[in-house]
């Protein structure tokens, strides 16, 4: 099963990765990391804060897009070319089937997360003006480094952005140590910006496994919506709105996932919150992605055995 499983999800990963939309989402996040820098120096003594902020805004705002739009198309393809049925003539079952699409999904959105983190942590060297040149320096070397090499192995092409992610991450993590609160804005930002993609990917595999990619799309960025607002709608003034529409935005709260917990205030992110570790708030917040996570795939395989493709 795990063979199976994992065979998909890496053939997943290498359609995502040529994929023409992830590469205009990445340009637009190196786009947003230099407009990061340049609104960074407007602002004299909180420079560094500004990169980070804007920067954490960016992770998970390009993640969440990126999610949406793999989620929506990577299971729709398959079916508008046919190369479902070949897959599924021989001994896999659809549930294998969709947990490995699901994992590919999540796998080249770990790898756009770690190389738009790592480029955000090189702003930041940047900005923090120790060694002002490195950053720059680093992604261009690493940069030419790894097309070189995709020329010269074209059969590597479709890996090597898992590891040019983790060098310019690894990099990043290094350089940026000389502003180490700032620093723990960006990592923190993307390590829940992951947790909160796997839940968003989940709902989107959840819709796609029985309707279109513009249906799922729309679903699948109402459902983020409405979890963004969880606490909101959890506390909507009865006096105002009416009691029908006040049970309503109760009831919606509490059935979609309270996506609110992967945004938290700068000050928990730098450890200044009282009572309340980072570390240990990561973990729940992971463990809260992974339980929301298998109980989606698991109506997604529901659904999805009973699809009749013809």
């Amino acid at each position: 099963m795990l063979a199976r499983v994992t065979v998909i999800a890496l053939n997943t990963y290498r359609e995502a990765v040529r994929a023409r939309v992830l590469h205009g989402l990445f340009g637009l996040a190196l786009a947003t990391a230099a407009y990061c820098l340049v609104v960074g120096e407007f602002a004299l003594r909180s420079s560094l804060r500004v990169v980070s902020d804007l920067g954490a805004a960016s992770v998970s705002i390009y993640g969440i897009v990126v999610s949406v739009v793999l989620g929506a198309t990577s299971l729709y393809r398959e079916l508008e070319l046919k190369t479902i049925f070949p897959i599924l003539a021989r001994p896999v079952y659809r549930s294998e089937y969709l947990v490995g699409k699901y994992l590919g999904t999540l796998c080249t959105i770990s790898v756009f997360i770690a190389a738009n983190g790592g480029i955000l942590l090189l702003a930041l060297a940047f900005m923090s003006g120790e060694a002002p040149a490195r950053g720059p320096v680093d992604l261009l070397v690493t940069t030419l480094v790894f097309l070189v090499v995709g020329l010269r192995v074209p059969r590597a092409r479709t890996y090597l952005p898992i590891p040019y992610a983790l060098v310019l991450l690894g990099s990043g993590y290094f350089l940026a140590a000389v502003a180490p609160d700032d620093r723990r804005v960006i990592v923190s930002a993307a390590v829940l910006t992951l947790s909160e993609v796997a839940i968003v990917a989940a709902v989107a595999t959840v819709f796609s496994s029985f309707s279109s990619p513009f249906l799922t799309a729309t679903f699948t960025f109402g459902v983020f919506i409405i979890g963004r607002s969880a606490d909101t709608l959890a506390n909507l003034p009865e006096r105002l709105f009416g009691h029908f529409l006040h049970e309503l935005a109760v009831f919606a709260s509490k059935v979609v996932p309270n996506l609110m917990l992967y945004v938290p205030p700068r000050s928990l992110l730098t450890g200044e919150a009282p009572g309340v570790t980072l570390g240990r708030y990561l973990l729940v917040a992971a463990g809260h992605a992974l339980c929301w996570s298998v109980a989606l795939l698991a109506v997604a395989s529901a659904l999805f055995r009973k699809r009749d493709f013809l």
